[in-house]
């Protein structure tokens, strides 16, 4: 007859914690690999709205990011990035300039589409809608969450290119053409992939549908 060995306290107390090591180890993994875990996806059926005419969605990964546009700031160029939102330009549009917690850049459609990303030319696209004179603001703030065009060195060279500020940047008052405001989902676009040292974010995320809201 086999003679039954019972754990001592210490090897039941070892093994416990070798199972708890465990769980802690697997929540962690699916945690670090969900990033969009605890993050509100902002339902709009939820949500009410002053200016529906002026909300428009970007739906990215973790969620839809809710943006109130400013006509009466910069009237032509809330119209352009309304014509590129209605005409679907901006669906799959990546994020290829992002810097941690200052803020996330997309809008190049001509070489900046999740499926034909260009690195050598990204960030010089057109939309074929042409340039635009910089509509500059004193008063604008740009806080967290500001909305404005991107353009190159000079004045008047905004077309399509977007950026979102995730802090306030104060040296962007009066030099960059403010579109609109986050007013839902700022926590989402912080969890958009950054560059780290890299001049543009190696296979980034991108936008999966931009609409206005009165199209949904």
């Amino acid at each position: 007859m086999i003679k039954k060995i019972k754990a001592s306290k210490s090897e039941k107390i070892l093994f416990l914690l070798l199972i708890s090591i465990s769980i802690f180890a697997f929540i962690s993994f699916f945690l670090l690999k969900n990033k969009c875990l605890f993050v509100d996806k902002n339902n709009l059926s939820k949500l009410k709205f002053d200016k529906p005419n002026n909300i428009a969605v970007m739906n990215v990964e973790c969620g839809n990011v809710i943006i109130e546009l400013y006509p009466d700031i910069s009237p032509k160029s809330v119209e352009r990035f309304k014509i590129l939102i209605e005409e679907k330009m901006y669906d799959g549009s990546a994020f290829y300039k992002v810097a941690e917690n200052t803020f996330v850049q997309a809008g190049d459609i001509e070489y900046g589409n999740i499926n034909n990303l260009d690195y050598s030319k990204i960030g010089s696209g057109e939309s074929g809608l042409g340039l635009l004179k910089s509509e500059l603001s004193d008063d604008f703030l740009f806080k967290k969450g500001s909305v404005g065009f991107a353009r190159a060195s000079e004045f008047d060279t905004e077309d399509s290119e977007f950026f979102i500020t995730l802090k306030e940047i104060p040296i962007y008052q009066g030099e960059y053409t403010p579109i609109g405001k986050v007013i839902h989902g700022v926590d989402i676009l912080t969890k958009i992939k950054t560059g780290n040292k890299a001049i543009y974010v190696l296979r980034p995320d991108y936008i999966k549908t931009f609409r206005m809201l009165n199209s949904n």
